[in-house]
């Protein structure tokens, strides 16, 4: 099985679970729907290699991290640039979804984009942290000082989880956790 067989077959088997990752990083069904498919498109142009169902994924999930990413960086550079008379977004449907999940995508998508890639990456990746700094090229310090940042701001926002604060210090502390 060639490379762009490899890709076919996950995007077939694995497509919605990519779009779900793809969404807890945007925050938006249509965007994310982009990001995977902006991250298929650079993986099925990337050099010809063969890795196996698990780490195909795992590019594709990396590739869709750095379209993300980009996407935010390409943004907040035409921010400055943009049309002042340019027309608002219009807002999804917000009565489909449940107050509760509307109060936390509303606080995931308050956090900073690195901080919110390291929240996804760490609990819906459920990487350690040395994994996570190395998927975003940091130093395990500062995917930390992310995560400590960003889960003090969900914490504001959200209210502590009971037991949450104790749990995850440890995991955070204990060797790259």
């Amino acid at each position: 099985m060639g490379w762009q067989d490899e890709l076919t077959a996950l995007a077939t088997r694995r497509g919605a679970a990519l779009i779900g990752y793809a969404y807890l990083l945007c925050g938006d069904l249509p965007r994310a729907h982009d990001l995977v498919q902006e991250a298929l498109v650079r993986s099925w142009t990337a050099p010809a290699r063969v890795l196996g169902p698990q780490a195909t994924e795992g590019y594709v999930r990396r590739a869709v991290l750095n379209a993300y990413l980009d996407e935010h960086r390409r943004e907040r550079g035409w921010a400055g640039r943009r049309h002042l008379a340019a027309a608002p977004a219009v807002a999804p449907d917000a009565t489909v979804r449940t107050d509760d999940q509307l109060v936390v995508q509303a606080a995931l998508a308050g956090l900073p984009p690195r901080e919110r890639a390291c929240v996804v990456l760490r609990f819906y990746d459920d990487l350690t942290v040395p994994e996570l700094a190395r998927r975003l090229g940091i130093s395990e310090g500062t995917a930390k000082r992310y995560l400590s940042d960003a889960l003090g701001r969900l914490e504001r926002e959200l209210g502590p989880v009971s037991g949450s604060d104790e749990r995850l210090t440890v995991r955070l502390t204990e060797e790259g956790r």
